[in-house]
């Protein structure tokens, strides 16, 4: 069995698909990830309500990195204008063909333009990574590091971030997430691992000698109902009897 690609998402809620097929669209979307990554649609879906704020001549409708940022930055640009706004996250993850990115967006500009809610494509915190995925895998067909690099660092996000120190940060999260995800297996089923335990973990414990002096001097004196004799500094038990 092939685990090397997710699984597709279910893809949008009904309403949303009659909502975008009344809007008659230059074309009807059929592979989400792909038709709207350039943002090409999304434009012509705020074109509809906004018509002189978006007019589509001035969006391209290719498939280059270039045109994808021009039409991104050109949207972002006249939604500010009309003090409106998308989550950066599922705009990138869109731009860069994010699995269920896409979705949500398509989810959040339905929402922001008809002030009506619907059936959420993902629950919880938008995460266009494949953790979720990795967790359903066995522990034998899980990604390893380099694996985990290429499945959630597109070519064009690193096209398009010129700065190689950012770059490299995204990379140090992906090995991140992947080594505390590993060391979480590792610790759920050590036997499975052969994980033996350390030196420190197998001495036994016990408490400082100050402390054990002290409660021993508690319970002696606890029970003889007796009060403990205060020791000056630097004297012992036999000066302060002379």
């Amino acid at each position: 069995m092939d685990y090397s690609q997710p699984p597709r998402r279910t893809g949008l809620p009904r309403e949303l698909l009659k909502w975008l097929q009344s809007l008659d669209l230059t074309f009807s979307p059929k592979n989400m990830r792909r038709d709207f990554s350039n943002g090409y649609l999304v434009a012509e879906i705020f074109s509809r309500f906004y018509p002189e704020d978006f007019p589509m001549h001035s969006y391209g409708n290719g498939s280059s990195l270039p045109t994808k940022q021009a039409n991104w930055t050109q949207i972002e640009k006249v939604l500010a204008k009309l003090q409106l706004s998308l989550v950066k996250e599922a705009v990138e993850g869109t731009m860069h063909c994010k699995p269920g990115a896409a979705e949500a967006l398509v989810q959040e500009i339905y929402t922001l333009l008809t002030n009506r809610g619907t059936q959420t494509v993902q629950e919880g915190a938008l995460d266009f990574t494949d953790q979720n995925y990795q967790e359903q895998l066995p522990i034998v067909a899980r990604a390893t590091a380099s694996k985990a690099i290429k499945n959630n660092l597109r070519l064009s996000e690193e096209l398009a971030e010129p700065n190689l120190t950012a770059r490299q940060q995204k990379i140090q999260s992906i090995i991140h997430r992947h080594v505390e995800q590993r060391r979480e297996e590792r610790s759920r089923d050590p036997k499975r691992f052969g994980v033996k335990p350390t030196l420190g973990e197998q001495a036994v414990r016990l408490p400082p000698t100050s402390v054990q002096h002290d409660t021993d001097l508690y319970t002696k004196t606890s029970r003889t109902g007796s009060k403990p004799t205060a020791l000056m500094p630097n004297t012992t038990p036999h000066t302060l009897c002379v």
